[in-house]
Parts: C-alpha cells; structure tokens; sequence
C-alpha cells in the first residue's frame, strides 16, 4: 500500500472523530468566551474586550441594580412553567402513546405547530389573547408563565413520547404475570425507564423558559426577566456580571447532567 492510500484511509478512519471534535469546538468557544468575561475589568462598558483579570465580579454578582431580582424572576417563571408543563405534558404523551381515540392523527400535527411556529408569531398571538379576555392591562408574572407553559408543552410531549414509543410494553405485561397490580407495574417498571425522558424534558422546559425573550416580550407588561434586563442592559454596555449568571448557569446544567448520568452508572454497577 502506497504512502498516499494509507494516508487516505487514516483520513477515512478519522474523519467523523474530526468532525465531532470541530463541531464540539465551535459549539463551546463562546460559552469559553463567557465564562473568560466573567473574570474580565474592563476599562470601559462599551467596549466589549478583555482588559484585567478580576474576581470581582463574582463576589458581587448583584451589583448592576435589578439584575438578580430579574434572575429571581426569570428562575422563578421556568421552574413553575417547567413543573406544570412537565406534568401535562407527560400525561399527555401517555395517552397518545398508549391510547386509540378519534382524532389522534390530527392532535399529533397540532402539538408541532407552538414549536414551528416563529416566536414572534407565538408570542403575538398570545397577546392578542390575553388582550381580547380583558387582562391587556394586567399583563406581568402570570401571563409570562402561561405563554412559557404554552410552548413549553409540545418539547415536552414530543421527548416524552419519543421514549414511550421505544419501550417494550411486555415488561409491563411482565410484571402483572408476576401478580403485580397495575399501579405497582406502572410506578416500579413503567416510569422508572420512562424518567430519563420526562427529566430531559424538564430540563429543557426550564431551559427554554429561562432563555426565552420573543415571547417573553410581548407579555411581559412592566415585569422585566433577565434576557429582558440583558437587553435593555445592552443598550448602555453589558455589565460583566452578566458573564457571571450565564456561567454559572452553564455549571450547574452541566452538574446536573454529570450527577444523572454517575447515578445511573451506579445503579446499572449496582444491579450487576
């Protein structure tokens, strides 16, 4: 084999290892640039650079005013929008998964429609509905977490129901030839292999509610969250507190993920 074909087939062995490594790359540069900026002094806010190392930033996250009550605020909405579209949702992937009724077909087209829909028109649609039922003057905390509620609800049945279409109902069947009563099949068979699903699904409802702006926006009224606050904050220079939230933000969705997956390593050693 010439020099050239083995330098070829090294390449061909090689190449989706590149790839996924320049993808992973791309992808965590500017969460690296984050986190570098929350450690930055800089000479001025409007000039985004960095100009000194400082561990200020850290030790007082809540100096621009109003930015950790925004935080508080926007944690607050994603957690509760996140509870009560995780319960909703997995009842309802539950029942198209497991269940025949008229209409099925038709439901199934409209739980995708909040998710292809642009934000914007989401989010206009919303007002106009909270407008049109009398509360265009009310609009704040409440309506926020209704339109987070809204299209969080189709991410979560869609995860939810992408994991119960891959599990083999004979383990049910299984444990109810083993005298087990339904409930006790459900909760110690079913929904242990189903939580996996319904925690991505919850961690992504919180993370596009935290993240959200569009909608958020729109009925919003006089609250303000933090990508509202980040926004607005923009317009004057970005405080490198800011950098501060989303790193630790990151590091906690990343802990979250790494403590799940060593569990599950765990009990999988443990079973063995």
């Amino acid at each position: 084999m010439t020099p050239l074909h083995k330098l070829g087939r090294w390449i061909g062995e090689h190449l989706v290892l590149a790839l996924g490594v320049l993808v992973l790359v791309y992808m965590f540069v500017p969460i690296g640039i984050v986190a570098l900026m929350s450690f930055n002094d800089p000479e001025s806010r409007n000039v985004y650079r960095f100009d000194g190392f400082t561990l200020n930033n850290w030790l007082n996250p809540c100096d621009p005013s109003g930015m950790c009550s925004s935080v508080v605020r926007s944690v607050e909405i994603a957690l509760l929008a996140t509870v009560v579209a995780t319960i909703i949702g997995t009842l309802a992937a539950f029942a198209l998964v497991r269940h025949r009724f008229a209409g099925r077909g038709g439901l199934n087209t409209l739980i995708i429609l909040p998710m292809a829909a642009p934000e914007i028109v989401l989010g206009s649609s919303l007002l106009a509905l909270f407008v049109s039922a009398g509360f265009g003057g009310k609009l704040g905390f409440w309506t926020i977490f209704v339109a987070h509620v809204t299209f969080c609800l189709s991410f979560v049945i869609i995860t939810v129901r992408a994991r119960l279409s891959g599990l083999d109902d004979n383990l049910e069947q299984a444990a109810m030839d083993l005298y087990a009563t339904e409930t006790q099949a459900f909760w110690r068979v079913t929904f242990p292999l189903v939580f996996p699903g319904i925690l991505g699904a919850a961690l992504l409802s919180f993370s596009l509610s935290f993240d959200d702006f569009i909608i958020t926006n729109l009925n919003a009224g006089q609250t303000v969250t933090f990508p509202m606050y980040v926004w607005g904050a923009a317009q004057r220079g970005i405080p490198m507190q800011v950098n501060v939230i989303g790193t630790a933000m990151f590091v906690i969705a990343v802990a979250i993920v790494l403590g799940n997956e060593l569990a599950r390593r765990r009990r999988t050693r443990t079973a063995a």
